[in-house]
């Protein structure tokens, strides 16, 4: 084998490579994890140890202040924060004004949902940045799906909702029904 075809490290040297973090409190490794306030660095001994860090330590970022806008509420100047979620327009008076601009949810074709059939299905993005598709009348009604939902009847269970299911043999349609999951060609 020539100089240039041998590899640079073995697969020994780079198992050795792994860094990871030790706990100060029992000297176990720290791991990745995600709770209702964002991802944080935790100790693998839990619950024996109770040990977190928020794996990117920052200050609070600043609001800016968008010129030129207005809360529809109190009429102050509307201005872009940090949230839990991310990045969102708000009013400057908070706490006394709670207004928030949402962006428009995109209905889905007018899809009736197959649950409480009176409202229409929306697509959201969750707090990882992954799309579902959940109904309008939320919270009275709580039907959700993951995938693209397209009107049509299951062949199998009569189910009045298809979901758009993008598969190695081509795109395919599965019954939403969950008892069911039949799928069936275009």
């Amino acid at each position: 084998m020539s100089e240039s075809e041998k590899p640079l490290f073995t697969q020994h040297e780079h198992a050795l490579e792994k860094e990871y973090q030790v706990c100060p409190d029992c000297g176990s490794e720290l791991t990745m994890k995600h709770g209702k306030s964002g991802t944080f660095l935790g100790c693998v001994n839990y619950p024996n140890c109770q040990y977190t860090r928020a794996v990117v330590e920052h200050e609070r970022v600043e609001d800016k202040i968008l010129s030129g806008s207005e809360c529809p509420l109190c009429s102050h100047v509307l201005a872009v924060k940090q949230g839990r979620y991310g990045m969102f327009i708000g009013c400057s008076n908070f706490p006394q004004c709670h207004h928030i601009e949402h962006e428009a949810q995109e209905i889905i074709q007018d899809v009736v949902c197959p649950s409480c059939k009176r409202g229409s299905l929306q697509e959201k993005t969750s707090r990882f940045g992954k799309k579902f598709y959940s109904c309008d009348a939320y919270p009275k009604c709580k039907f959700v799906v993951n995938h693209e939902p397209v009107e049509g009847r299951c062949e199998k269970c009569q189910f009045p909702l298809l979901l758009k299911r993008n598969m190695a043999a081509g795109i395919k349609y599965q019954c939403a029904d969950k008892k069911c999951s039949h799928m069936q060609k275009i």
